[in-house]
């Protein structure tokens, strides 16, 4: 299992989601969260899924369509970097994601469904990176990044909406 990355790893716009992971095993924190946010998310009252704390803010339903665009993306990239692919993969623009998307559509239990389904193939993929897999390095956006870097990017990133979700969606 991998520890978590140098700051020469990766760019410097990821490093507050990584310094939110804390140091152990990535699929038991992986795991947990797992279970965590779906448990949270199924007490979430139906008039919550819809609500935005101000006008050009995400709905709820987005924020956690954007966590599955998120990961859907960083586990693609996990996967090619630590196969030893360098091809310079493009950035995203998250705003142009959410709103090409039908997240608004979804039900509640359809959102927290795909989270689990999204989470488990990350899971297969990491449990499929060998072990000196994890320091290869690829490119986002012409940057330097690590396999390592990206899998403590989708665990932070999912912290860091938590955060968000219980201060502002869920007070």
């Amino acid at each position: 299992m991998p520890v978590k990355p140098l700051n020469n790893e990766y760019p410097s716009m990821y490093h507050p989601y990584i310094t939110l992971v804390p140091e152990g095993n990535l699929i038991s924190l992986l795991t947990k969260q797992s279970e965590q946010l779906s448990e949270m998310l199924l007490d979430v009252p139906e008039e919550k899924w819809t609500y935005r704390y101000a006008a050009d803010k995400w709905s709820l339903k987005e924020v956690i369509g954007h966590i599955l665009d998120n990961e859907i993306i960083m586990n693609y990239r996990l996967f090619r970097i630590s196969r030893g692919d360098t091809t310079s993969l493009p950035g995203y623009e998250q705003d142009d994601y959410i709103k090409a998307s039908n997240y608004h559509t979804y039900k509640p239990s359809e959102l927290i469904d795909d989270y689990k389904t999204i989470r488990c193939s990350t899971l297969a993929t990491i449990r499929g990176v060998n072990e000196d897999a994890w320091i290869k390095q690829g490119y986002i956006d012409n940057n330097v990044i690590s396999a390592r870097a990206l899998g403590y990017i989708i665990a932070g990133h999912e912290l860091h909406h938590v955060k968000v979700i219980k201060e502002k969606y869920l007070f």
